[in-house]
């Protein structure tokens, strides 16, 4: 806003914010650029001195800039001198995202970048068929086009219905939206192994401007939420469907307790809402994630053996190591891999809890069989050292360093390093280098 008031008189905004005292610098990202998601809090005379430049009062001011109110301590101290600081907006008022340029230009006469408060489920631009990024994330695109994907425009008409749905039912649709998000993102990450997907595959590359390969990585990044978003909304819808509860109660065995089924009626019937089918067993077998933590909670409340209000008894809980990453945290993790490929450090801020237990436990596991290896030149070498590494070889992003102790272990065994080049896939040349450095 200070920026749009000094372009009004004339001004660069630099010049205008001297006008108030600042406790700190303006926020940036790793690389050193500047932050487009920044927020200014100003004290009460901080606050005066702005509504006087834009000729505002004060109650119109609060009720347009949801800033305006939120206080901080170091905003107190001191004079009364107009005092501002510098703030990230998500941590002010919520998730920001940048806004259409269309509807500004539109709006304003000015097709200029514009950040706003908006939930993630309000990022369509229906008139110009836009999804609108996250603004707090170190990269230049601010949106993608929807032309081609009418569904994910469908299905922000259709969250509207959702959330009406989710408030009669007693819960908040907020916390509904984002457990169907977390559900939905774990699907995404496993989707890599599912043949039989072919959805998503083809709204990725349509956001990509039609082919997503020449960056994968990236692109599966930055165009998560768009492409999943009506399967978001159609998750949150199955899951408020007190139909739904039922079936989970009857796959629990109702009042005979059992294990729930791999084939349960509850997630065959959610595959078939997403328009898959198939989807029923893998859901059912995802133990550990989001979905099967809300059955559990609607067991126990069925059941009436829930546990203290707020956790266990509540179906809409989203545990911290359940929620989706954002795509700030994935791009700030590909960007570090890039800089520092196969450190095998940069995987644990990238994937869930359970599943860097399961790769912390598949390492000791490496590490007991790597005893095998040590010592021994002839027969069994080959055998142990070959089934390792074509396992380790699926995950080698992760755990590229298990595989180069396995590799260092094969050829101290006898081995021909040409081998073992082999069985990697990798020039030995390029191999040598890297058992070199290694060891």
């Amino acid at each position: 806003m200070i920026s749009r008031i000094a372009g009004r008189y004339g001004m660069e905004a630099k010049v205008l914010r001297a006008c108030w005292k600042w406790r700190n610098y303006p926020p940036g990202h790793d690389g050193g650029g500047a932050r487009a998601d920044v927020e200014v809090l100003l004290n009460a005379a901080g606050s005066r001195l702005l509504a006087g430049l834009c000729g505002v009062e004060e109650d119109a001011l609060a009720r347009a800039l949801p800033s305006w109110t939120v206080e901080d301590a170091k905003l107190r101290a001191g004079s009364g001198d107009p005092v501002g600081l510098w703030r990230i907006a998500g941590a002010v008022a919520g998730p920001a995202a940048f806004g259409c340029r269309l509807c500004t230009a539109r709006r304003t006469g000015a097709a200029v970048r514009v950040v706003r408060y908006a939930p993630r489920w309000e990022r369509v631009c229906v008139r110009h068929g836009r999804w609108l990024l996250d603004a707090d994330a170190d990269q230049p695109l601010e949106h993608l086009d929807l032309r081609g994907l009418p569904e994910v425009v469908a299905a922000q008409r259709r969250w509207a219905s959702v959330a009406r749905r989710a408030v009669r039912a007693g819960a908040e649709p907020e916390r509904v939206f984002a457990l169907a998000r977390a559900v939905v993102a774990r699907w995404w990450e496993q989707a890599y192994g599912w043949e039989r997907e072919t959805i998503w595959p083809r709204r990725l590359h349509q956001v990509a401007g039609g082919n997503a390969g020449g960056d994968l990585e990236r692109w599966r990044v930055v165009g998560r939420d768009t492409v999943v978003f009506p399967e978001v909304v159609a998750v949150a819808d199955a899951l408020l469907d007190p139909a739904m509860a039922d079936l989970v109660w009857a796959d629990s065995g109702a009042g005979r307790p059992r294990a729930l089924p791999a084939d349960g009626l509850f997630c065959r019937r959610l595959g078939e809402r997403i328009g898959r089918p198939w989807l029923g067993p893998l859901a059912a077998t995802d133990h550990g994630g989001p979905l099967i933590a809300w059955m559990g909670s609607v067991i126990r409340l069925r059941r009436g053996t829930g546990g203290t209000p707020g956790y266990d008894n509540d179906p809409w809980w989203l545990r911290q190591e359940h929620q989706a990453a954002t795509m700030a945290g994935q791009l700030r993790v590909l960007g570090k891999e890039k800089k520092a490929p196969g450190s095998g450090t940069m995987w644990r801020a990238a994937v869930p809890a359970e599943q860097r237990r399961l790769i912390t436990s598949t390492l000791d596991s490496v590490q007991d069989q790597l005893l095998q290896l040590r010592g021994v030149h002839s027969g069994p070498t080959a055998d142990v050292a070959r089934r390792l590494l074509r396992g380790l070889g699926h995950s080698a992003g992760l755990i590229e360093n298990a595989w180069k102790r396995t590799a260092l272990a094969a050829v101290n065994g006898g081995v021909p390093l040409e081998e073992v080049a082999r069985w990697v896939d990798m020039p030995a040349e390029v191999l040598r280098e890297m058992l070199t450095a290694k060891g």
